[in-house]
């Protein structure tokens, strides 16, 4: 690991063909990380807090990646060097895979990836995306942990794999050409809000109908595309949202049990306790005890 003033760059070995690289930068000055990647790899880079520039060529051209946003980048036919400027108060978590490693985790699917295809292998891609709360939840989880060494490998290497499926878990109906109103800006600018409206008031959530009148969409158009945009439904979206959120609410250890589950929504502690272990497995008190 490599400090970087009140932040730091750590890369961590997963397994041959596998890294993991961790940035955080908490001060008020942008930091450029620079580090060399040849065309062997495929590099996912998912932006947590704030946001980052990855730049090309010298500069000449640049990406950026925004808070919970993600790039893709692949190119067989050249370098793609990390040239990264992260702007302050921002956290970067990439996972970089060698191409062969990654084409023998599809070796079956290949025409389910769009660039895994025979048309398209030898192109450079990339893609950017919104990321989903529960890809949220795994980037956290490789963000913070406290494992013993004998068992750290295998955990970050299940959770690197969960990463990448969660990553390419696409619904069958993901096409704009099955959902065309998704390619009006418009409707996706009305789903974004309703996304924001949902958070706003996770503690009393509107009901769908009164979502879809106050956002200005119809519900079938609301309910389709929001699965389309997030992954997931209005309320699925909104129940990982809030786990996530009572998560770090306990690991902040400024907030006891109750008080976490009255801000997200729940008026009774054994209600906010069960949702708790239905997403994580284990109930809020245990999950600080086992985090100290």
């Amino acid at each position: 690991m490599k400090n970087i003033a009140e932040g730091s760059y750590d890369e961590v070995f997963v397994e041959d063909g596998i890294f993991i690289l961790k940035i955080q930068n908490d001060i008020k000055e942008p930091k450029v990380i620079t580090r060399d990647i040849d065309s062997s790899y495929i590099q996912f880079h998912f932006c947590l807090k704030g946001r980052s520039r990855f730049n090309f060529n010298e500069g000449s051209y640049y990406l950026e990646v925004n808070e919970e946003n993600s790039l893709l980048l692949y190119n067989t036919q050249k370098d793609l060097p990390l040239d990264l400027v992260v702007s302050p108060n921002s956290w970067l978590l990439s996972v970089v895979m060698t191409i062969r490693k990654f084409h023998s985790l599809f070796s079956d699917e290949a025409d389910y990836i769009p660039f895994l295809s025979e048309d398209n292998k030898e192109k450079k891609y990339y893609s950017q995306e919104m990321v989903s709360p529960a890809i949220a939840v795994v980037l956290s989880q490789l963000m913070n942990y406290n494992l013993h060494p004998s068992i750290k490998k295998l955990y970050l290497k299940g959770k690197v794999f969960e990463l990448i499926s969660l990553y390419f878990n696409k619904t069958e109906d993901a096409d704009l050409e099955q959902c065309p109103y998704l390619a009006d800006e418009d409707n996706v600018r009305r789903i974004k809000m309703a996304k924001e409206i949902i958070i706003s008031r996770m503690a009393e959530p509107p009901t769908l109908p009164e979502l879809s009148e106050e956002v200005g969409l119809g519900l079938k158009k609301l309910k389709e595309g929001f699965k389309q945009i997030y992954g997931d439904s209005v309320y699925g979206f909104l129940f990982d949202y809030k786990m996530e959120y009572a998560r770090k609410m306990l690991e902040s250890g400024k907030h006891n049990v109750n008080d976490v589950g009255l801000k997200v929504g729940y008026s009774t502690a054994s209600h906010f306790i069960a949702s708790f272990k239905k997403k994580f497995g284990t109930t809020p008190k245990k999950y600080v005890t086992s985090n100290v």
